[in-house]
Parts: structure tokens; sequence; C-alpha cells
């Protein structure tokens, strides 16, 4: 089958992304992994497929539905940086004349809007921070949660949702953090049955955070837009930053800003178009 796409990237994630309201999709977990392998495929951290909402989501308001797909073929419930991508695609081939949309995801509802700067603001929801919904099966014990890694080594995690788990880490030098070895560690972790993505959170000063992401499925990113909303989520809960935050990744600049409780996480940021071509799976 013949089948045509989109490269895109948000801050250096970069997508496969699908168009899947004019030309319907069956992929299944192999034909993803082909797809976003860099050497036997086209190349990517997640494949994104549009799709129209489902009746549920229609009711809910729901103009598409985002489905997220990691690098190892599995299906995961959010990704920030593909929804500023998403919205870019569907307004670019007519699927929509709006500027703000609302599209259903696993992880919920989310508000992806087209800024007049070219850059993409999302309403991402609130941050979940009940243990059973991240989920996390740790006990209660303060803020911080303490991992054993093994071989006598500990860190200790703020552990949230935002959409999808998450387990972010203060480091003194993002640069240096041993994110290679302790990510896969820490994304397989017996207390998180869904697996975690795990963040490495430098604090520049209170308006600015360093931040490396080993994400679940895929490794070590570029940019994490959902793990840049659970970094600076976590660092204002802990009373290091204060809203808004510039979170700085290896592949760009986002803007992050939460007024706390149970308001929702905003992120803005780019989104571009890289190529278009045809594949066969």
């Amino acid at each position: 089958m013949k089948l045509a796409f989109t490269k895109m990237h948000g801050a250096g994630n970069d997508f496969v992304v699908l168009d899947a309201v004019m030309q319907p999709l069956a992929l299944g977990a192999e034909q993803i992994r082909r797809l976003a392998d860099r050497r036997f495929g086209v190349g990517c951290d997640q494949v994104l497929v549009v799709e129209r909402a489902s009746a549920e989501g229609s009711r809910a308001g729901a103009d598409f539905r985002y489905r997220i797909f990691n690098a190892d073929g599995g299906e995961v419930e959010q990704c920030g940086n593909g929804a500023r991508c998403f919205v870019k695609f569907v307004h670019a081939k007519g699927l929509t004349a709006k500027r703000e949309i609302a599209v259903e995801t696993l992880g919920g509802l989310i508000r992806p809007r087209l800024e007049d700067d070219g850059e993409v603001s999302v309403d991402m929801g609130a941050p979940v921070f009940e243990f059973a919904r991240v989920p996390f099966a740790g006990e209660l014990a303060g803020m911080m949660q303490r991992l054993d890694l093994g071989d006598g080594e500990t860190v200790e995690v703020a552990v949230l949702s935002m959409g999808n788990p998450h387990a972010v880490q203060r480091v003194p030098d993002a640069e240096a953090a041993p994110v290679a070895r302790q990510g896969p560690a820490i994304e397989r972790h017996a207390l998180f049955p869904r697996r975690v993505n795990a963040g490495f959170m430098q604090v520049l000063d209170a308006h600015a955070i360093a931040l490396r992401v080993y994400e679940r499925g895929t490794g070590e990113t570029l940019a994490c837009g959902t793990g840049a909303c659970a970094a600076v989520v976590a660092g204002i809960r802990q009373g290091r930053l204060q809203t808004p935050v510039e979170v700085r990744t290896r592949g760009g600049r986002l803007t992050i800003a939460w007024a706390g409780g149970d308001n929702a996480v905003w992120m803005k940021g780019p989104a571009q178009s890289v190529f278009e071509g045809v594949v066969e799976t």
C-alpha cells in the first residue's frame, strides 16, 4: 500500500503525520515501526494519525481525533509537540478553517490554537497527581518519590500525569545528566505499570529551566512537550519556579504557563512542516 505522509517537527521532536480523514488507515505495530525507522523508513520519534472525531468525542465538542504511536509501535495517550504540529497540519490540508480546534486524545481533550506569530499554543488540560491515575504504584510520601534503580543507586522524582505519565528529577546540569543510563531504568521501573517518561530538569532561574527527556517507547528526544509541562508544574509546586517558564531543550524553546491547582497548563512553541512524500508500507 502506498501511503502519503507529511514530515513535521516541533522543536526537533519529529513526526510522520498521516491523514486518516481522507484515506482510511489500519496500520499494525510493525508498519508503524518501519515508518519510524530512520534507516529503513521515513524516520521519526512518533507517528501521528489524524482521524475524524469519534461519536463520543463529537458529543464532547471534538473536531478531530488524534492518535499517537511511539517509534516502538505502541500507542500512547498524549504528545504536546505533536499537538502543535497537528493543528498546523489540519489547517494546511484544508481540513478545517478554524484557528483553534478541540482534539480528542486517549489522554483527554486538548485545544491547540494557531497564533499570529506563527507559533502554536495548546491548552494541555490540568495536571494529574493522583497516583492511581498516573498510574504509579508507590505509596504517598511527600511531594517527591524515591526510586531504587539497582546497584545502590536511587533518585527522587516528582510523579504526575499530563495525559501521559512523567517522573521528573532535578539535576545540577542537564547536559551532564545521566539520561542514557538512568532513562531506560526509570522508564521501565516496576512502580510504573504503563512505563513512564523520565525528565531531567535543571533550574536556571525562577522563569527558566533546561530539560532533557527520555521518552517512553522512543528514547531521548530533542524536545518533549508534555515533559516540559510536567517539569514546570513540578518546579512550581516545589516553589522553585514561577509562571511563565521558558523551557530550553536541545531542539528549541517552549513557554509553559500554569496558575496552579486545577487550572490548565498552557504550552506555546513552534511547529514546522519539513517535507511531504509517499511511502510503501
